[in-house]
């Protein structure tokens, strides 16, 4: 808030909307969806907040970079409704899902690394099944089954029916191998691998991780914003 303000303080829509560069509709609304405590009403129905309700409001747009608009306003919620515990598990949650994604980066990074020496970009000639099966240590029926799990994507030859790998697909299946062998299941695997793509590549790829640690740093600043303001909120209302 922009003003101190005392407990007896009786605020308009339009006095809690400004102070968060908001509308007044926008504050209602978040009344209305549980993110505010439920206002008082003046003999002419009009409402009327408080201090409190400012803190609140502080609480919920402090979570929002960090949980998403969604598990905010559930968080919100279930404090307003008495419901401590399940606040606290959305929280929870968010912490988990935040560090899941730092053992993915992790995962990509490693495997990255690992690769480095023999495949700083994909290889420029074309492979058949077995001479790539022999190369990675591995039985074609494991190709086979990674193809099937959507990992690696070889195009079947027009004239002979066989499956053949360009560069991206021999990538894909060194790459595959690597996590394998740090211990990934092929669902986890697949997220990794959409990111490879999605970058254009190894090479490119880099570049992106480091904007998604940046990313995965702010948003656990945000966390840690979020939770102040909460525990703000949560001892002003006793």
């Amino acid at each position: 808030m922009g003003r101190n303000l005392k407990s007896s303080d009786k605020l308009r829509p339009v006095d809690l909307a400004r102070a968060h560069g908001l509308s007044a509709q926008a504050v209602r609304n978040y009344e209305e969806a549980g993110v505010l405590p439920a206002a008082d009403r003046t003999p002419h129905g009009y409402r009327t907040y408080t201090p409190l309700h400012a803190r609140a409001l502080d609480a919920f747009l402090a979570l929002v970079p960090g949980h998403g608009h969604r598990t905010a306003t559930s968080i919100m919620r279930a404090v307003n409704e008495g419901e401590i515990d399940e606040a606290f598990r959305l929280i929870d949650e968010s912490h988990a899902q935040l560090l899941d994604d730092r053992r993915t980066l992790r995962a990509v990074e490693d495997a990255l690394r690992d690769l480095a020496p023999t495949a700083e970009a994909p290889p420029s000639g074309e492979m058949f099944i077995g001479p790539l099966a022999r190369q990675l240590g591995i039985r074609p029926a494991t190709l086979r089954a990674w193809e099937r799990a959507g990992l690696v994507r070889p195009r079947r030859d027009r004239l002979t029916g066989y499956r053949v790998y360009d560069g991206a697909a021999v990538r894909d299946a060194r790459l595959t191998r690597q996590l394998r062998r740090g211990g990934y299941l092929l669902d986890q695997i697949a997220p990794l691998l959409a990111q490879v793509r999605s970058a254009g590549g190894l090479e490119p790829l880099e570049s992106a991780l480091r904007t998604w640690s940046d990313r995965l740093s702010s948003r656990g600043r945000s966390l840690l914003a979020g939770a102040a303001e909460l525990e703000a909120y949560l001892r002003a209302g006793g």
